[in-house]
């Protein structure tokens, strides 16, 4: 039942009315949001190098949120084998790889000034790269020459398991010694930022979620005809269907098969 409801839901939100209405959604937060953190005070501590905050964190919000569709999406195809899940989660892993790259060069443009070097083998970066990898690996499997369901099949599990290391990226500050800092918002309401500084935070992840459902609204039509097309380059080199296949024309004798 939440299947098919799942289901109605992705159905609607994905038709071209619902692509337009979450495009311009989309640039409207994120105007809204640009023009928030940059009217903020900057940080008493690191100046406006702290202003990356509000692009950095919401990108590391969209990681999660990416590869948490990637894991629903992939139990849903396991349990249905319905193709539209195997899109979903093919769209949402794209993305979530464009934000995961996004959010490691932040961190490094962030960590120069602050930490005196772009790169450190910090528990939260190390981690973060390592799912990155566990996401290049999954698209990399999906250009496999395999059948479509078998492929489906080991993106699925893979999709799955690389979720495992999600928590693990959230907790690295606060089960290892890290220089990265720790969560500015806690789960509890607690917070160790100004409220002006935490409504334009809060604003930009809204921005940036509504910007991730556009992404993939739009990536997965792109990747329906990308089906399409294939599925029209393919059908001259199959010929055409079996008489039995087919309707017979008026006066065609149509031959029973072996």
């Amino acid at each position: 039942m939440a299947v098919s409801a799942g289901e109605r839901i992705m159905a609607k939100g994905t038709g071209r009315t619902g692509e337009r209405v979450l495009g311009w959604c989309a640039l409207v937060a994120v105007s809204a949001s640009v023009i928030l953190s940059l009217t903020v005070p900057p940080d008493a501590e690191q100046g406006n190098v702290q202003r990356l905050m509000y692009v950095h964190v919401p990108s590391a919000w969209l990681a999660y949120l990416s590869f948490f569709i990637v894991f629903v999406a992939s139990i849903a195809y396991l349990v249905t084998r319905k193709i539209r899940w195997d899109r979903l989660a093919s769209a949402s892993a794209e993305v979530g790889v464009l934000f995961t790259a996004l959010t490691i060069v932040l961190g490094m443009l962030w960590g120069k000034p602050v930490w005196g070097a772009w790169w450190t083998w910090d528990p939260r970066i190390t981690t973060t790269t390592i799912l990155l990898l566990i996401y290049i690996g999954y698209l990399a499997v999906r250009r496999l020459p395999e059948s479509p369901a078998r492929r489906a099949r080991w993106c699925a599990v893979i999709g799955i398991i690389g979720f495992l290391d999600v928590p693990i990226v959230q907790m690295s500050v606060t089960w290892w010694a890290s220089l990265h800092q720790g969560p500015s918002v806690r789960l509890l309401g607690e917070t160790t930022l100004a409220p002006i500084m935490l409504t334009a935070l809060l604003v930009a992840v809204g921005a940036f979620t509504i910007l991730y459902a556009y992404l993939v609204t739009l990536r997965l039509r792109v990747g329906r005809l990308e089906e399409r097309a294939l599925g029209e380059a393919l059908s001259p080199r199959l010929g055409p269907p079996p008489a039995s296949a087919r309707v017979p024309e008026p006066g065609e004798e149509v031959v029973p098969s072996a």
